[in-house]
């Protein structure tokens, strides 16, 4: 004889019938994953930062040569995919791919809040210093690509500092990190290219302000020359898209998932792995 159903209204905390598995799943397997990232040393952090901006800025060197050649910004943004994909098949990292685990492993109480700021930082430096040094070689190697970077670089450069560019960023930062989401539900390695293609696509094509990939694009323009915008801009620009990048991807992506399992989060708070600190308060002596 088959077991009842469980009723409308059962606790997924405590009826495995009606408990979000597969969400649940992932969330256990970011808290794990995420430990492992905030426990890297410091240049271990630092390397992996530098090979993902070294990852995406091969991927504005696909989009500068397609838009060169084809002029169509919905093309350059399928070519760019080349860069997603590599940091997948890489396990490389961008800033921006660290506001999804690592940020579950904070909210579980399975590490310092600290150890993901270093962790944003690191990686966010690495990744500009990279891509600034590969971007330096495509336009010295490639200079016919100069007038595409100065045009894609002033794009960014004029956004402005409103409430449009912050919109901008704002999506930006859901697309990479609903990426990540969805590559955490899947082991194969082809099955992962699918979102890295489609979120490339989606802030190529749509003109989304992704900080590493604006800077990219800015840096490429500045070392063209002639680029009608200075460092000072680079700087404000970017500073306005990581606050907006942070703002999509944690709230509108991160915490919403998180949200979908409660109890989950709950458990994790009162049952930390063993000797892994839960709060940001140093212990008493």
């Amino acid at each position: 004889m088959n077991a009842p159903r469980p009723g409308v209204g059962s606790d997924p905390a405590t009826d495995p019938a009606v408990a979000e598995v597969e969400v649940e799943q992932r969330f256990l397997q970011s808290v794990d994953q995420g430990r492992r990232r905030l426990s890297r040393r410091l240049v271990s952090l630092l390397a992996t930062g530098a090979v993902g901006g070294v990852d995406v800025a091969m991927g504005v060197l696909a989009l500068f040569v397609v838009e060169d050649a084809t002029g169509s910004t919905l093309i350059g943004g399928l070519a760019f995919s080349i860069g997603f994909i590599t940091l997948t098949f890489a396990s490389s990292e961008l800033f921006t791919e660290d506001f999804l685990i690592p940020v579950v492993t904070v909210m579980a109480r399975q590490a310092r809040l600290r150890t993901l700021l270093r962790l944003w930082g690191g990686t966010l430096v690495a990744n500009l210093a990279a891509g600034w040094i590969v971007m330096w070689f495509v336009m010295h190697a490639l200079p016919r690509l100069a007038h595409t970077a100065r045009a894609d670089g002033r794009y960014y450069a004029h956004l402005g500092v409103d409430l449009r560019s912050f919109a901008l960023a704002v999506l930006g930062g859901a697309v990479i990190t609903l990426m990540t989401w969805m590559q955490q539900a899947t082991e194969s390695m082809s099955a992962r290219t699918v979102p890295a293609v489609v979120a490339a696509f989606l802030i190529v094509s749509a003109r989304l302000d992704h900080a590493v990939v604006a800077s990219l694009v800015m840096f490429s323009a500045l070392i063209a020359g002639h680029a009608g915008f200075g460092y000072l801009r680079w700087a404000e620009e970017g500073g306005w898209a990581v606050l907006g990048n942070v703002a999509g991807g944690v709230g509108l992506v991160t915490v919403l998932r998180v949200l979908q399992v409660p109890h989950r989060v709950r458990d994790e708070q009162l049952h930390p792995a063993p000797g892994v600190p839960i709060t940001d308060r140093r212990p008493a002596k």
